[in-house]
């Protein structure tokens, strides 16, 4: 199963996507290419074509279309005068009403995902979270908002704590410095704990390990001895 399951997983989320395409917008191109066919000639009569096209075999030709079309359309935008027209367009879009309270919270969270971004962390801290004396694994992203480190006047970390088994979620918080512990560990060590569960420790860790019970054997041969 731990073999095979990310392959059954990527091939039903293409699968799950093809038939959306073609439930959703395939079978509106079928149906308009017939329509087409139907005011250009009179050879074939319309419970034919639709047999064909929208039911039949030609149904696919939908879904090669449309991503054609998303090609071309994504092609266009890239252009400058493509993203004009969208800036311009999306501009008049947000301003209507109940979209403003929508749109931009839809289009960051796609932006977030789609956009060619990267999140950059610069270090590895443990911090007491979510309550005293429970330590969670902290990735740092930034010195925190200036209005609270001029209030309390201490120096701040902005810290993002990963959840398990996704480290793409989890939670953004304001901690100061000197409660945070910085860890010997690079960001992929730190990810890869998380995401493990705590059962992939690091190197440092396991060495740690090994020394606490290098003693203890000595003792155990001492006294047998």
């Amino acid at each position: 199963m731990a073999a095979l399951l990310p392959t059954i997983l990527t091939i039903w989320i293409f699968v799950q996507c093809y038939i959306f395409i073609q439930e959703k917008i395939s079978v509106h191109i079928n149906k308009a290419l017939v329509w087409l066919m139907l005011q250009v000639t009179d050879q074939w009569s319309k419970e034919f074509l639709t047999a064909f096209w929208v039911e039949g075999g030609g149904k696919v030709t939908g879904f090669f279309v449309t991503i054609i079309g998303v090609v071309m359309i994504g092609a266009f935008l890239a252009s400058v005068v493509g993203r004009s027209l969208w800036h311009f367009f999306e501009k008049a879009w947000v301003n209507l009403p109940l979209v403003k309270q929508v749109y931009p919270y839809i289009k960051q969270i796609t932006d977030f995902f789609l956009a060619k971004r990267e999140l950059t962390f610069s270090q590895v801290v443990a911090l007491e979270y979510p309550r005293r004396g429970s330590w969670s694994i902290g990735l740092v992203t930034g010195t925190g908002l200036r209005k609270v480190v001029d209030d309390f006047k201490k120096d701040y970390l902005t810290v993002f704590v990963p959840t398990s088994p996704t480290p793409f979620t989890g939670y953004v918080i304001m901690v100061p410095k000197e409660e945070t512990i910085a860890l010997d560990l690079t960001i992929e060590e730190g990810l890869r704990f998380v995401i493990s569960g705590g059962v992939i420790t690091p190197a440092e860790h396991r060495a740690f390990q090994a020394s606490r019970q290098e003693p203890e054997n000595e003792t155990k041969v001492q006294r047998n001895g």
